[in-house]
């Protein structure tokens, strides 16, 4: 039986000074977390797996589960062994600061190193709230085509990394790398893209390198303020 935490948004005019709580709370407890979004079916939970599978002998791992209903993905992650909660969001399509906060205190009775929050399956309404993360991960899947940031450019503006999943048919899609990197560059110069296929595990030591890189300039930068 899984348990369940109803999280509910707390309308406040103010998500960002929400947002900046939640990190203050991530970095009192030494967590470091990810942001994970992309649309439905484009590899988040088999992604996710694949980067458990490496780093859970690492760092301590942690999974927030968040889903407008159902349980499937909380069950396949708590496959792994790893510590995980369902969040559900009761029809919003969305994290906030204030739901992940709530989240994150019911779910720290125990020491994490690592949590990803794997957010509501769209790109539009994650990418409108800092849910405060220390990076945004994106997926854009092969399928969905190269012309994703032209539509949805904000989720590609505030995300750090993407993650170009399923390029092991990208020729059968018609996915032209070259132009979704110019489209992604427009509206983000900064933005690290990683070509993976999470199904065929290739492409995924780049991303656990970028990953962890980004997790020890964290302790390090908290070791030099502490």
């Amino acid at each position: 039986m899984t348990d369940v935490l109803e999280v509910k948004e707390d309308l406040k005019k103010d998500n960002e000074k929400e947002a900046e709580k939640v990190r203050a709370f991530l970095n009192e407890k030494g967590v470091f977390m990810v942001n994970l979004m992309g649309s439905p079916g484009c590899g988040k939970t088999t992604t996710l797996l694949r980067t458990i599978e490496t780093l859970k002998d690492e760092y301590k791992i942690g999974v927030l589960e968040a889903d407008v209903d159902g349980t499937i993905d909380t069950e396949t992650v708590r496959e792994t062994g790893v510590g995980v909660m369902q969040l559900h969001t009761s029809g919003l399509c969305h994290m906030s600061a204030n739901m992940t906060m709530d989240a994150l205190q019911a779910f720290l009775k125990e020491d994490y190193d690592l949590i990803f929050l794997e957010n509501i399956g769209n790109l539009v309404c994650p990418a409108e709230f800092d849910v405060g993360q220390d990076i945004r991960a994106m997926i854009l899947s092969t399928p969905e085509g190269d012309d994703k940031p032209l539509k949805y450019p904000l989720m590609f503006t505030v995300s750090d990394v993407l993650l170009i999943n399923k390029c092991d048919v990208a020729e059968v899609f018609d996915f032209d790398y070259d132009r979704c990197r110019d489209n992604v560059r427009r509206l983000n110069e900064n933005m690290d893209i990683i070509r993976i296929s999470s199904l065929k595990n290739e492409g995924l030591d780049e991303w656990i390198n970028y990953l962890r890189k980004k997790i020890e300039e964290k302790k390090h930068e908290n070791d030099r303020t502490a």
